[in-house]
C-alpha cells in the first residue's frame, strides 16, 4: 500500500506531456463545485488512471496497451533505429531514463506523455519495482507505452527485470534493440573494440552492483590480449585501476573514460592503470562514463587525425 500511495503522489506531481501533462480536468455535467462529488472515469487522463489503481481501464476491463522497450542508443538521435524512431514518433506514453538524449525525445508527438524515471549516481527518481509498476498500471489503460532508455535495454538497462513484471502481469510487450554504450563509445572516439592484434575477447562488465559491492571476477578481467568496458564504474575508478594491477596487469597498460561518447559533449580521458584515477580527477571527471582497458586504447590518438567528424568539425562543416 505505501508503495502504490508513493507511486499515485509522484505520478501527479511528475508525469507532464512535453514539458507538462495539464492534469485539470473537467468538472463532471451537473455537479456543484462544492460537492465533493469523484471525478467520473471518462474525464481522468491515461497517465491519471495509471496513477489511480482504482480507475477502470481505458475501453473497459481488461484491455491491455503494448509496452515497448526501446534502446536510445548512446545518445546521438541519428544513431537510432528506424523501428526505433517509428514507436518513438507513435507512442501514446514514453518512460525515458537519465541517459537518453533530448534529441531522441523530440521525437514523440506534441501530445505524448513524457514520465521521467531516471536514474543518476545516488539518486533514483523512483526505485525499479515502482517503474516496473508505472508500466504494468499504463498498459492496462490501453496505451502504447514506450520505455526508453540509454544504449541497449538488454545490456545493463534492467530491461530483463521489467520484462519479467510485464509477464506476471500478462502484459504484451516487444525490445528494439540499441547501441550499446560500449560500442557508441568505440566508434566515436577511434577505438576498436577488437582488434586480432590486441584483443581476441570482449568483456562488458558492471562497475556497480545490486548490492553496492565491487566483488568482480578480477583474475578474468586482468587477462592480457582483451578489452574490457566497464559500465557505471567511474565512482570506483580507483579501486578498479588497483584491483587489475594487483590480479597481474602492468601499471602502464592502457586505459581510459569515456563521457558522453557520440555528442556534442563528448570527452575522453586516457592514460594508463597507475596514472588515470589522478588524471580522471585533475579533469573533473563525474559519474556518468565508460571506463575502457586494454591495448586498443592507443588507437583513438593514431586515429584522430584522419577522423571524418574531427575534419568536419575542424572545417566548420559539421551542421
Amino acid at each position: 500500500m505505501g508503495n502504490s500511495m508513493a507511486l499515485t503522489g509522484w505520478l501527479r506531481r511528475s508525469a507532464r506531456t512535453r514539458d507538462t501533462i495539464r492534469q485539470k480536468a473537467p468538472a463532471a455535467a451537473g455537479a456543484s463545485s462544492g460537492s465533493g462529488g469523484a471525478r467520473p472515469a471518462a474525464a481522468l487522463t491515461p497517465v491519471q488512471r495509471a496513477a489511480n489503481p482504482r480507475a477502470p481501464a481505458l475501453g473497459g476491463i481488461g484491455k491491455t496497451g503494448v509496452v515497448y522497450l526501446v534502446g536510445a542508443g548512446p545518445g546521438d538521435p541519428e544513431l537510432l533505429t528506424v523501428k526505433a524512431a517509428r514507436l518513438i514518433g507513435s507512442a501514446d506514453v514514453l518512460v525515458y531514463d537519465h541517459l537518453v538524449g533530448k534529441g531522441v525525445l523530440a521525437l514523440a508527438r506534441a501530445d505524448a506523455g513524457m514520465i521521467y524515471v531516471g536514474k543518476e549516481a545516488g539518486n533514483h527518481s523512483l526505485p525499479q519495482p515502482e517503474i516496473n509498476d508505472l508500466l504494468v498500471r499504463l498498459a492496462r489503460q490501453g496505451l502504447q507505452v514506450v520505455r526508453l532508455k540509454g544504449g541497449d535495454p538488454f545490456i545493463f538497462g534492467r530491461g530483463g527485470e521489467e520484462v519479467e513484471d510485464l509477464v506476471r502481469a500478462g502484459v504484451h510487450f516487444d525490445v528494439v534493440p540499441g547501441i550499446t554504450a560500449a560500442a557508441g563509445a568505440g566508434a566515436a572516439t577511434g577505438i576498436p573494440l577488437t582488434h586480432r592484434d590486441h584483443a581476441r575477447s570482449l568483456v562488458f562488465v558492471t562497475g556497480h552492483l545490486k548490492d553496492d559491492s565491487l566483488d568482480l571476477d578480477w583474475p578474468a578481467l586482468a587477462r592480457k590480449d582483451q578489452t574490457v568496458v566497464i559500465y557505471m564504474g567511474i565512482g570506483a575508478l580507483g579501486q578498479i585501476c588497483a584491483k587489475l594491477m594487483a590480479h597481474g596487469l602492468a601499471a602502464e597498460h592502457p586505459v581510459a573514460i569515456v563521457q558522453n561518447a557520440t555528442m556534442p559533449s563528448q570527452r575522453l580521458v586516457s592514460g594508463t592503470l597507475a596514472t588515470l584515477p589522478d588524471l580522471a580527477q585533475a579533469a573533473g571527471v563525474r559519474p556518468p562514463g565508460l571506463i575502457l582497458v586494454g591495448t586498443v586504447v592507443g588507437y583513438a590518438e593514431m586515429f584522430a587525425p584522419l577522423r571524418a567528424t574531427n575534419v568536419e568539425h575542424a572545417a566548420g562543416g559539421i551542421k
